[in-house]
């Protein structure tokens, strides 16, 4: 009942108020984004949801769009503002995905939407994770969040999608908030947040 019902009706709710609540806050990031990044505000790109069908997940856009001389854009840390450096390590450049939210696309807790090109690189198992809505906050990014390898975090993923309840999400929302405050786990590396998914290094027993 949780899971087909409560669930999306409070992601719904909980995500109409709190548009109502940071719209100005909202529009004052984009405001910031356009005068200091010279750029458009929001960050929209396809992603995978529930049953592997494409949305467009929208963010606040945390990079610029400045390219080499061959006319290929320079890697993500070097495109990464300072503006766009805080809007991530505070998770601020997610609250666009409330959007999503209300429109049915995402859930507050569930496996982050990753590339969809990753699709065809997941086992058979792996891909367990788009049997429900794509989240904002997930048990993966309470539990290490870009410290963890792609392996680890799809096992979490899967762990959750199999064990979906209100106390559980309750737990991940509550810890969520404790990440936010202390910045923790959010890069990879000095330069990027994540190295891409390139296939597991050995398959699962369900492929």
């Amino acid at each position: 009942m949780y899971k087909h019902f409560f669930k999306p009706l409070i992601d719904r709710l909980l995500a109409l108020l709190m548009i109502i609540i940071l719209l100005p806050f909202l529009a004052i990031i984009c405001l910031l984004i356009i005068i200091f990044n010279n750029s458009s505000p929001f960050f929209v790109q396809p992603r995978p949801g529930l049953n592997e069908k494409i949305f467009n997940l929208v963010k606040f856009k945390t990079m610029t769009d400045e390219r080499d001389a061959n006319g290929c854009l320079l890697e993500d840390y070097e495109r990464t503002t300072k503006l766009g450096s805080f809007l991530r390590n505070t998770s601020i450049d997610e609250l666009p995905e409330l959007f999503n939210i209300l429109k049915g696309e995402m859930s507050f807790i569930g496996p982050r939407p990753l590339l969809i090109e990753y699709i065809p690189k997941y086992t058979k198992n792996q891909r367990l994770r788009h049997k429900i809505k794509p989240g904002v906050t997930g048990l993966a990014q309470t539990s290490g969040r870009n410290l963890l390898s792609w392996e680890e975090k799809f096992t979490l993923d899967i762990e959750y999608v199999n064990n979906i309840s209100f106390l559980g999400d309750l737990k991940i929302m509550l810890r969520t908030i404790v990440v936010l405050f202390t910045a923790k786990d959010i890069n990879q590396s000095d330069k990027i947040t994540m190295q891409k998914f390139t296939g597991s290094i050995k398959e699962d027993n369900a492929k």
